[in-house]
């Protein structure tokens, strides 16, 4: 029977379509920057985004990275993002590791995203005894909610009124502007490289983007053969993504609309939804069972693999194109049953955020949803 694997969105499997795309790739060497099927990529990645060139990288680690390093020449330097953002704390310290800057970690005021005056607060100029802020990094999606785009307006004119340089990590990028309707375009000029992900949702085998002007990704290419990234017959995995954002990325409202149909059902259970369900991403509290650890082997039984830390009532939920309909109606039914079971109704307070909503109360620590997926 077929394991449904809603623990991420980099879970999507490769097809036999995949397979035979790749079959048609060029095969030229691309640490010396000679594949067809690699440049027809990123060419399409940067145009996409409205920048000059990109650089096809193997994750989306490493394409943050890179480009924060493109901008940390300095030190001591810093890096301001939210307190909950991947580069801080799901890359392995890389920006302390890569690029010898320290990081500034913001905590949300409004709960969801960073405000202009959250950023506004935190930017040190303290050329002293401080290490200035030299890049602010944003995530766009984050835990599965969208940032606005009048607020990454207002943060990027402030960074460039300040001479700080502007990175998104966007690696959900494409779910956000499925959802929103703004152009990838549009996001991408209110920052100086963005990190795009092809192995998420887009569901690519592997690899991730990074666009910038043409001198930086220059530097990228340099400093991603420093760190071993440098890959050779890479143009089957580049035709196999392009293929991808083609085909996948236009199925993603669908995908949304399957995530908030399980939310809602979820909530209406008596299940507590911790965070907005923007797109493809919903972090569920079961604690009216006190730790998760009922739910998820029953899920497990019936071969719906979700995330969860032992002895932890919450968990990340993540569909993706591969999961349909006749999944989330299993995954209901079972909790309905749990429900019933354990005696669980709805209350006033059940659904803390809905898709409407703007505002939670604090940030939530969701790490313990996902201790180690990304």
């Amino acid at each position: 029977m077929t394991l449904y694997d809603l623990t991420s969105d980099t879970a999507t499997q490769p097809t036999d379509e995949m397979f035979d795309i790749m079959k048609t790739a060029s095969r030229g060497d691309d640490v010396f920057s000679q594949d067809t099927s690699v440049h027809e990529l990123e060419q399409y990645m940067a145009d996409l985004l409205g920048h000059e060139a990109a650089l096809f990288g193997t994750s989306g680690t490493m394409t943050n990275q890179l480009g924060l390093r493109c901008w940390l020449l300095h030190p001591p330097q810093s890096v301001l993002c939210d307190s909950r953002a991947h580069v801080h704390v799901h890359e392995c310290g890389g920006i302390a590791y890569h690029s010898q800057a320290a990081v500034t970690p913001v905590i949300a005021s409004n709960g969801i995203y960073l405000t202009k005056e959250d950023v506004e607060a935190h930017i040190s100029t303290d050329t002293l005894c401080g290490a200035p802020t030299k890049v602010i990094s944003l995530e766009n999606t984050l835990n599965g909610t969208i940032m606005p785009i009048h607020e990454i307006q207002r943060i990027s004119e402030l960074a460039r009124s300040r001479g700080i340089k502007m990175h998104l990590d966007g690696a959900r990028l494409f779910e956000a502007s499925q959802a929103t309707g703004v152009s990838m375009k549009e996001y991408g000029q209110w920052f100086d490289s963005v990190s795009v992900c092809l192995s998420k949702g887009a569901g690519a085998p592997i690899g991730s983007i990074l666009v910038s002007n043409k001198q930086t990704i220059q530097h990228a290419r340099h400093l991603r053969k420093l760190m071993g990234g440098g890959w050779r017959q890479a143009g089957m995995l580049a035709k196999a993504a392009l293929h991808c954002i083609k085909t996948v990325v236009p199925t993603m409202p669908q995908t949304h609309q399957l995530t908030r149909r399980l939310a809602d059902g979820l909530v209406d259970l008596g299940f507590k939804l911790v965070v907005p369900c923007h797109t493809n991403m919903l972090f569920i509290d079961f604690s009216p069972l006190t730790t998760a650890t009922i739910a998820v082997p029953l899920l497990e039984q019936h071969n719906i693999k979700i995330s969860n830390t032992p002895g932890s009532s919450l968990c990340r939920i993540v569909l993706h194109y591969q999961i349909t309909s006749d999944v989330v109606d299993r995954f209901l039914s079972l909790a309905t049953d749990l429900a019933a079971k354990h005696k669980i109704t709805p209350s006033g307070d059940s659904a803390i955020c809905s898709r409407s909503s703007s505002v939670v109360s604090s940030v939530t620590d969701l790490s313990s949803a996902y201790p180690s997926v990304q």
